[in-house]
């Protein structure tokens, strides 16, 4: 039988998750996406610490009424800002199984022009 498209992005997810792994000097970006919002999170995956998030559902975000493309961009930026205070300038970029295109590189894209490497 055919996967569903959920059960398809947790194989991929789990395919990333064996190469891809945060460090101190190289946090992870993880990204979370749903229908109508998009989460990012850097997490230490040595000491199992997220140090910075940002997502949709935050006020200054919310407030800009902007399409999810747009907003995803706006989350990017605001968590490479967030980083770039906690004193993180290179990370390794999870997609969490979700093809990059739309809204997923549309974050990365924000938070390269904020200042994080990856």
């Amino acid at each position: 039988m055919a996967l569903t498209k959920n059960e398809r992005r947790l194989r991929i997810k789990n395919r990333i998750r064996k190469v891809v792994s945060g460090t101190e000097a190289r946090p992870r970006l993880a990204v979370y996406r749903s229908n109508k919002e998009i989460y990012a999170q850097i997490v230490d995956d040595v000491t199992g610490v997220t140090i910075s998030s940002a997502s949709s559902r935050d006020k200054v975000i919310n407030a800009a009424k902007a399409t999810k493309v747009e907003t995803a961009k706006l989350v990017g930026k605001t968590l490479a800002e967030k980083a770039l205070k906690a004193g993180i300038e290179t990370i390794a970029f999870d997609r969490g199984g979700y093809l990059y295109h739309g809204r997923v590189k549309s974050l990365a894209e924000g938070a390269r022009e904020a200042g994080l490497k990856f």
